[in-house]
């Protein structure tokens, strides 16, 4: 894959947390820290996106990525687009490239993009012009790059370090890619005790997420854990959806108030949504003192002003004169 960082090392592109060094990611994550605000202050607004076009291209549903890239990339002063996928050419044959060149002879500078398709922001970052940016907001099953960011960005805000912490990761990780992103963060920052919690038949293969502990029964799974990040059932990704039982897997794997008892007194309760009450987390627990899920979603949008906000400063280097 060709590098996300230019010669200068400055960020270019992010379509994984792959490969990316320590610094790197605690570059993004202090830069997010500025831009925080919490609920009730002012919005930051700032000028770091000015004359920068940004598309949002999500071929996939999204809520709560797509409006936070729109809020993020507006309160840097950028030029948003937002394409609809239902109405999109792509939907009507064209290719996503030919879709990308168009917008590219518009004077779009990033891309912002959700695909199913496996390998297709890598693909584009080896075709898109030298003054163009792709960044991936999830693809397939494989990688959410600023998910992963904001999930270690909100660990930190609370636990102030990596190593040494228990992280537990519950529910369907082999279709997971806020799992696979948020994994290789929280390894790239020092985190040496992950935990895979999940039925057998939604593990990811023994190849992946090597040196993490793999369980089957939740309670075995949270024991003392410091961080106990839940996942939804992805029955888009699986043909035996109709068969699952969303009742029996709450019985079995969902988290509840008395199980969380058996985590660190001081444990984070963390959900990337969309939340699925009652099948994998209880409304007792996601609403209760130790959920930081709403914590995730304004963070979001501070972990993507930074990024937005690394590359615009990369862009610059690379446009072309008047």
């Amino acid at each position: 894959m060709r590098s996300q960082q230019d010669s200068a090392g400055g960020l270019r592109h992010l379509i994984t947390l792959e490969g990316l060094a320590r610094d790197a990611l605690t570059a993004i994550l202090d830069r997010a820290e500025r831009y925080r605000r919490l609920p009730g202050q002012p919005a930051y607004e700032g000028r770091e996106l000015a004359g920068v076009t940004l598309a949002n291209l999500f071929f996939e549903p999204s809520t709560r990525t797509r409006a936070s890239f729109d809020l993020a990339s507006r309160r840097l002063g950028a030029h948003v687009l937002n394409l609809d996928l239902h109405s999109s050419s792509r939907a009507k044959g064209e290719s996503m490239l030919d879709t990308i060149y168009t917008l590219e002879a518009m004077n779009t500078d990033v891309f912002v993009i959700r695909d199913s398709e496996a390998g297709m922001p890598e693909f584009l970052i080896d075709h898109v012009a030298p003054h163009v940016s792709v960044i991936s907001a999830g693809e397939a099953h494989l990688s959410h790059p600023t998910q992963g960011l904001l999930d270690v960005l909100t660990i930190r805000t609370h636990k102030r370090r990596f190593t040494g912490l228990k992280v537990a990761i519950v529910g369907d990780i082999k279709h997971s890619r806020v799992a696979r992103s948020a994994a290789t963060a929280l390894s790239t920052l020092g985190t040496t005790d992950l935990r895979l919690v999940a039925p057998q038949a939604l593990l990811p293969e023994e190849a992946e997420f090597r040196g993490a502990q793999r369980f089957t029964r939740i309670e075995d799974g949270i024991a003392g854990a410091d961080v106990v990040m839940m996942l939804r059932i992805q029955k888009e990704r699986m043909a035996q959806a109709a068969s699952l039982d969303d009742a029996a897997y709450f019985r079995e794997f969902g988290l509840t108030a008395q199980r969380l008892k058996l985590a660190a007194p001081s444990v984070l309760v963390m959900h990337p949504g969309p939340m699925n009450r009652g099948v994998e987390i209880s409304s007792e627990v996601a609403d209760g003192p130790r959920s930081v899920i709403r914590e995730q979603v304004n963070n979001g949008v501070a972990v993507r002003m930074a990024v937005l906000a690394s590359i615009a400063t990369t862009l610059t280097r690379h446009r072309r004169p008047l």
